[in-house]
């Protein structure tokens, strides 16, 4: 692992909050913390993170909400639920929702450094975000937000490369029309809808050449990225 390791923090306990930070930055992860599930979910949806890390009791948005919404589209970036309760049934939620590991309060930093680098160790090299996919003939560069077919180059707005993102994400599953809206717009209402239906089209054309890949329609659902 050559580059640092992109953690986002949500910890409404600012003492609790400083202290991992402070202590995840000395073991040279790159830290953003953030005190709340609603301010995380907006960090998470305009960068890319390598592990997440949520507290289950916090205001506004509560940890289990912000994972439940991020694995509508991302079902690879590990998430660690940090809660004070230790009952069953907390568990068995954080886990449903796709949690990755659970740690009760009160820990000790060594063992969350050990917990973060056993997920890690299991999942980093075949599921670390990538930045550069290959799906069919096309290639797609997210960082540069370029997708290239037949040797031509097209250059991507942010929203046709987030929307592309997500679908290359979600390959040969459908991705729920809600669920994009909310991670690419921000909301889910009827004008953001129209907005994001004229951006698909717009990548179908970006793609009609391809003899490898298309954007189906599902029906009441949402849309599918489908390699032939």
């Amino acid at each position: 692992m050559s580059e640092k390791i992109k953690i986002l923090l949500a910890e409404d306990d600012a003492n609790l909050g400083n202290l991992l930070s402070t202590f995840l930055k000395a073991k040279d992860f790159e830290v953003t913390l953030c005190v709340n599930g609603e301010i995380a979910l907006d960090r998470y949806k305009n960068h890319i993170f390598d592990f997440i890390i949520l507290d289950v009791m916090m205001p506004i948005m509560d940890g289990f909400s912000v994972a439940k919404e991020i694995r509508e589209t991302d079902k690879e970036t590990p998430i660690l639920f940090l809660t004070a309760k230790s009952m069953k049934d907390d568990k068995l939620k954080g886990f449903s929702t796709g949690a990755d590991d659970y740690m009760t309060k009160p820990f000790s930093m060594d063992e969350l450094l050990a917990r973060i680098s056993a997920i890690l160790k299991r999942t980093y090299s075949s599921n670390k975000k990538e930045t550069l996919y290959t799906i069919g003939d096309i290639t797609f560069d997210y960082t540069s937000q370029i997708i290239t077919l037949n040797e031509v180059a097209k250059k991507l707005t942010t929203k046709e490369n987030e929307l592309f993102y997500i679908l290359i994400k979600n390959k040969d599953e459908i991705l729920d029309r809600n669920a994009a809206l909310r991670h690419v717009w921000g909301d889910d209402n009827y004008f953001n809808g129209r907005s994001m239906d004229v951006y698909i089209t717009k990548l179908r054309k970006h793609i009609k050449e391809s003899n490898r890949v298309e954007i189906l329609n599902v029906h009441g659902k949402g849309f599918k990225l489908l390699e032939k």
